[in-house]
């Protein structure tokens, strides 16, 4: 059922991308505005508060619903699942921005990579040369295929029907509007802890999955040496195998407007370009491959099992 139910959604997204996505995102922004606005009292309890209404409803309501129509017929039940996945789950929430990166690098359009990026980042390019924006664009990438396929795909498994899927994509969600908020102090912290949390187990089976279809020695190698030095570990674990298994040079300084913005640096090899940006993307290509396959041999073994 599992293996199934992601094909199917990973199909349907590649040939029909979900046009209405963005008003899923509004409409759930609008809500978790609410609750912040109605809950928050910068306390660490109105933090946890907020966060279980904004989640465990519509996590509990989903199972529920999964559980009812499998009742009735178990096509019910899978058809449920691809929708849910539908929403949650796909590169092409994202593969849109690295492909337009990647073919202007590749033209030499220099300019059009860095509008290309700073749409994806929200942030200005300026001063970004093709080197810097490929590596931008590879480590966008990297966490993209995390936080949107490989990481959903855990927690889909992990837990009845699509529950894990959308306990995950709500949680990212939160982490992001409200573990952002450095002004809402206390209420903060449980939303960047819970995300934490879930991201804690796919981060490493993401990261292990980059070393087994990359190179294994400097997959492994970066993510022991390196992954502790990014500021979000659990991202860090992620950049550092993926940028190990590419065998580039991600991390290092950034210009960002005016200033020099110092990060670590990650993996090793070459400095990132174009040809690394088509290296990611069969590299996480081959991820999911991989991952299809070990569903299928754990269903087939519980069929004979």
């Amino acid at each position: 059922m599992s293996l199934v139910s992601l094909i199917f959604a990973l199909l349907i997204e590649q040939l029909h991308p979900l046009a209405r996505r963005r008003r899923i995102s509004i409409a759930i922004a609008r809500y978790t505005n609410f609750l912040e606005h109605q809950v928050n009292a910068g306390e660490h309890r109105h933090g946890v508060l907020a966060w279980m209404l904004a989640v465990v409803p519509a996590v509990v309501l989903s199972a529920a619903i999964y559980w009812l129509l499998m009742r009735v017929h178990p096509l019910l039940g899978l058809a449920w699942n691809v929708v849910v996945l539908y929403i949650t789950l796909g590169f092409r929430q994202f593969s849109h921005y690295f492909t337009d990166i990647y073919n202007a690098l590749r033209q030499g359009d220099v300019a059009a990579a860095r509008d290309a990026l700073s749409a994806w980042r929200g942030q200005s390019a300026d001063g970004l040369d093709g080197s810097d924006i490929a590596r931008l664009a590879i480590e966008e990438g990297i966490v993209a295929a995390h936080y949107h396929v490989f990481a959903v795909m855990v927690w889909f498994v992990l837990l009845p029907g699509p529950s894990g899927a959308l306990l995950y994509r709500l949680s990212l969600h939160l982490a992001k509007r409200w573990g952002g908020l450095t002004e809402a102090g206390p209420f903060s912290e449980f939303p960047r802890r819970a995300f934490a949390v879930l991201d804690w187990l796919p981060s490493r089976l993401t990261a292990a999955a980059f070393a087994m279809v990359g190179d294994f020695e400097d997959a492994v190698y970066c993510w022991r040496t390196q992954a502790a030095q990014w500021p979000d570990h659990n991202l860090g674990v992620v950049l550092a195998s993926g940028a190990g298994a590419l065998g580039v040079r991600l991390g290092m300084p950034i210009h960002q407007g005016n200033e020099l913005v110092d990060r670590p640096e990650l993996g090793t090899g070459d400095m990132a370009d174009a040809a690394f940006m088509q290296s990611a993307i069969g590299l996480g290509w081959r991820v999911l491959i991989m991952w299809m396959l070990l569903l299928l041999l754990l269903g087939f073994a519980s069929v004979v099992g």
